[in-house]
Formats: C-alpha cells, structure tokens, sequence
C-alpha cells in the first residue's frame, strides 16, 4: 500500500494501490502520516519525496470507502486518517517534494498545494473534482490554491472541474517544472539529493520560517470547509428523509 525507499538522506515515498490508481484510502492516509513523522523525528532524513506506482499518482480518495462512510456503515476509531495526513503536511518541516508521475485529482493535486516543490511528468494531468461532484474544496484548498496560483486560475479550476495539463501546471506556478515520463524520478531524486547534501538543521530552519510566514490559512481554511460539508451532508440526509 505504501512503499519507503531510502536513497542516502532522501526518503522515497510510492503510494502502492495501482489497481485503485493510488486512490486514497484510511490505511494509505495514515500510512503516509506514520512514515512522514518518522522522518520528521529522523536526523538521517532530509528531504521526503512523494510519487505514485502505475500510471497514475493519486485518483483522489477512495470512493468505495467514502460512500460507505456516509452511509453509516463504516466507522474508523480516533477518526479517519484524511484529517491525520493534512496535519502531518501542515507540520512537515523539512523538504517535501512530490513527483507528480501521472494523473492526480482531488487529493492528489490538493496535497500538492502542501509540498515544496512539485515536479510533473509531462503526461500528467490535474484537476480538482468537487464542482462536478457537488462538494465544496478540500485540504484547505479554498485558501491555498488562490494564494499559490491566483484567484481567477483556481476560480477556473475550482468551478468548472477541467483537467490541467502539466504545462500548464508549470505555467500557473502549481509545479515547479516537468520532464519526460521516463526520466521524472531520476530527475526528482536527483534534485532532492540536492537539497539534502546541505546542512539539514539549515533547511529545517529555513521550511519553519517559511511555514511561520503562512501562518495558519490552511487550518483555518480547512474548519471552513470542514463546516461546509457537514452543513451540505445534513442538507443532502434531510432531503432524503
């Protein structure tokens, strides 16, 4: 479900559900989590990267385990591992790089809007589905996609649900760079081994400083939108009733 690979002081981590194209689900939200403290409290990690196994990075969450969620019929003790992973990535203070090695939606390109730099295989694709699926943003995106990509360019997105291609992912200031299919991880290992050869109490200085300047939109942004979806759940089960 989750493969880690260590390359020096680089952590390498693959979701592993290709039959699901990386589809996220509880078990996967909290495996991330638990490797993404563990390298926190890890002297010998300086830089974590992300990608996905297959042909896809992430799908977004798992809707087989969504639908039994509001149905009731599925709980999870302690709460689901979605709001776990996002307070992992909101506390991440070192170097979090994601490889971004084919489609992403919903959760695959919100969690982007949490990682440092963002390189896309040049036959990857984007998009945020919630207009189409009638829900409202997530992962604090309501706040952060603006902020990193202006207002008209996440209104588009967030509106119409249109795909975004990696050029134009770059272009909008969402991912750093692309590269071939091929040579993307060569390419991200390559640059995150990089950024771990410096001092690595420098760089986590540097990420807090930069995470202290952001301050809390993303937590902020997320109880709004949090209330939101409930607001809309309790709407949507009272219509039923």
């Amino acid at each position: 479900m989750l493969r880690t690979n260590h390359h020096g002081a680089v952590t390498l981590l693959t979701f592993d559900r290709p039959e699901a194209r990386n589809a996220f689900n509880h078990a996967l939200y909290c495996a991330i989590s638990d490797e993404l403290e563990r390298a926190k409290a890890d002297d010998g990690t300086n830089v974590v990267v992300l990608t996905g196994e297959g042909s896809a990075f992430c799908a977004g969450q798992d809707l087989i385990e969504m639908t039994a969620m509001a149905r009731g019929e599925l709980v999870f003790a302690g709460g689901h591992g979605f709001t776990r992973l996002l307070e992992s990535l909101e506390s991440f203070d070192k170097p979090l790089i994601a490889a971004v090695n084919g489609p992403a939606a919903g959760i695959g390109l919100t969690m982007l809007l949490h990682c440092d730099i963002v390189l896309v295989a040049e036959s990857a694709r984007l998009r945020v589905p919630f207009a189409e699926m009638g829900v409202p943003p997530e992962a604090g995106s309501s706040a952060l996609l603006p902020a990193q990509i202006g207002w008209q360019k996440a209104s588009q997105l967030l509106f119409t649900s249109d795909w975004l291609s990696a050029a134009d992912a770059v272009a909008s200031g969402l991912a750093l760079e692309t590269a071939p299919d091929e040579s993307l991880m060569d390419e991200t290992l390559a640059l995150a081994a990089r950024i771990a050869s410096h001092d690595g109490k420098a760089m986590r200085t540097t990420k807090r400083l930069m995470m202290d300047a952001r301050g809390s939109m993303s937590q902020d942004a997320r109880v709004r939108e949090d209330a939101a979806f409930a607001e809309l759940f309790r709407s949507t089960r009272g219509g039923q009733q």
